[in-house]
């Protein structure tokens, strides 16, 4: 099998179930039980993974992947990520604000003058609301809240998205009457 032009991670195997072959996956699905609403799942590795049965349990969904029949088999699975390719996903189901995470890496992040601050390298949700992630030249990545004061417009065939550096924390606001934060002086 060859490797996926474009791989969208859809879940991660986190261990057996039971002893006929099932396991537990972390689904990164909008709805997790869609895990296997878009054809076969692959790994890096490339095997192929096709989906017989899926049921919701607490915080993953349980599945039962075609030659997978022990819990031995099942066992050996532990850990591997799933993919699929991204054209697989369907487009037309996004509302206007909507985004794949797959379809955000790779664009460029620039301000309203046209200053450019990297080029998104990943997306991360951590609980308290998604960020992403910019790798500019010569500088170490910093992450910026993806949400709607930071990331004013998004213009995926131009490969770009519109952020304020201020709102993304990416610059100190020259207005804020207590000045940048300086942790030298932070009081220790």
């Amino acid at each position: 099998m060859s490797k996926l032009k474009n791989p969208v991670l859809m879940g991660t195997i986190g261990g057996a179930q039971g002893l006929r072959g099932e396991v537990r996956v972390k689904s990164f699905a909008e709805e997790p039980t869609a895990l296997g609403d878009y054809g076969h799942l692959h790994s890096e590795d490339g095997r192929v993974f096709e989906v017989l049965e899926l049921r919701e349990s607490k915080n993953v969904v349980v599945v039962r992947f075609r030659g997978i029949n022990d819990r031995t088999a099942a066992e050996a699975l532990n850990g591997l990520d799933l993919f699929i390719e991204r054209e697989n996903l369907p487009d037309d189901d996004l509302d206007e604000d909507e985004f794949f995470y797959a379809d955000l890496e790779g664009l460029e992040a620039k301000d309203a003058e046209g200053k450019s601050y990297g080029v998104v390298t990943g997306v991360f949700d951590f609980g308290a609301g998604d960020l992403l992630e910019l790798k500019g030249p010569g500088r170490r990545p910093v992450l910026i809240p993806f949400s709607e004061f930071s990331v004013l417009e998004i213009d995926l065939e131009g490969g770009t998205m519109l952020v304020d550096p201020v709102a993304a924390g990416l610059v100190d606001d020259k207005d804020d009457p207590a000045g940048p934060f300086d942790p030298d002086t932070s009081g220790e």
